[in-house]
């Protein structure tokens, strides 16, 4: 039920956006304290992506999940950063993250929803 999402204006090649989807996904997992297969990893590379009037490397990260702990959001924005500089090389001043937790009649799965 975890998505997480990035984009970023960098452009990756097709190995770099794989590796970093699965070390994502596991990361998102741990992070959550769920099973990693209900964790869904989007990476839209090369997007049209302006951040402080400038196109130097920056990034848009969504967390989506049902419970999401809004006590932990700053520990989670701190790890997220982290993961994406380590992967990317982005810097976490450059980086906006949206966290939303839906409600569970609005997030599907199966056929039906949660």
């Amino acid at each position: 039920m975890p998505l997480f999402t990035l984009t970023t204006n960098i452009a990756l090649d097709a190995e770099r956006r794989q590796a970093f989807a699965r070390h994502a996904s596991r990361e998102v997992a741990s992070l959550l304290g769920k099973a990693e297969n209900y964790v869904m990893v989007r990476v839209s590379d090369d997007a049209c992506l302006l951040f402080a009037g400038n196109e130097q490397p920056c990034a848009l990260l969504e967390l989506k999940s049902l419970g999401l702990p809004e006590q932990r959001t700053g520990e989670l924005s701190a790890a997220l950063c982290h993961l994406v500089q380590e992967q990317l090389g982005i810097e976490p001043a450059r980086i906006y993250i949206e966290f939303s937790n839906p409600p569970r009649h609005l997030w599907g799965w199966n056929g039906k929803t949660f």
